[in-house]
């Protein structure tokens, strides 16, 4: 029996999501707490990465049963939950055809970026926002968002781990990147069928410096779709992981 957990969890303890040698990572943890459960080794496949300090309201995984198990897909919440931390919550579990893939199913992801704006970051929400007790125009920070819309090479938006063909394919489409004001800030919501490496954390700090009038929207504009070799440059700035949350995997 294929499973897929939604999974939930605080980033700030974790070196992000993806196993690596030395663990603390949220799929190390993870797979633990399934080996003591499963009673042996069980491979659990992510829907992507989530970097150091990321957040996760809906990050998806999916793991093969062990044969023979009688475990239903509800009784696998609890029985994860108590060999996990308070800051990784296993959220549902169901079972998946045998040919779902937490990754490659995967037609979309939403991510969301909160900014507290407060004169004082409460000391609650350290690491869960990006703290910027600057004034923002909201109207110039919605205007931004509305550059990314649709398809576009987003390459000057990406970061890289070193490991990219030439060849890469940065073409990404943004269904909607909205603007949500918050008692303390804003929430930036973007939604597309796909994200590069620190693509939305390049977005959210290119439209926070287009708000701050430190950018044109016009010289944001000609970051997309530039030809090889990027003669417009890099995004100017990448925002910190503290706001950033994986809300939802869309299949």
């Amino acid at each position: 029996m294929r499973l897929k957990l939604t999974i939930a969890y605080d980033g700030r303890p974790f070196l992000g999501w993806q196993s690596q040698v030395g663990g603390n990572t949220v799929q190390d943890i993870l797979n633990e707490a399934l080996e003591v459960v499963a009673k042996e080794p069980l491979r659990l496949h992510g829907s992507g990465r989530t970097d150091t300090g990321v957040h996760a309201l809906g990050q998806t995984a999916h793991f093969d049963a062990p044969d023979g198990s009688n475990m239903n897909p509800y009784n696998w919440v609890p029985a994860l939950n108590t060999k996990l931390p308070a800051t990784i919550r296993v959220m549902a579990c169901e079972e998946v055809p045998p040919d779902f893939h937490a990754r490659f199913s995967a037609t979309g992801k939403t991510y969301r970026y909160d900014i507290c704006t407060d004169p004082v970051l409460p000391p609650l929400k350290a690491g869960l926002a990006w703290h910027l007790p600057r004034l923002l125009d909201a109207d110039v920070l919605a205007r931004a968002l509305a550059l990314f819309l649709g398809p576009h090479d987003f390459h000057a938006f990406a970061a890289y781990r070193g490991n990219e063909q030439e060849d890469t394919d940065y073409v990404r489409t943004i269904r909607s990147a909205d603007l949500e004001t918050l008692p303390d800030g804003y929430r930036l919501t973007f939604s597309g069928d796909g994200f590069l490496y620190k693509m939305v954390r390049m977005l959210a700090g290119s439209a926070v410096k287009a708000a701050q009038g430190r950018l044109r929207p016009d010289d944001l504009a000609i970051l997309l779709d530039q030809p090889p070799g990027l003669p417009h440059g890099k995004a100017p700035l990448c925002a910190p992981a503290d706001g950033l949350y994986l809300e939802n995997v869309r299949y």
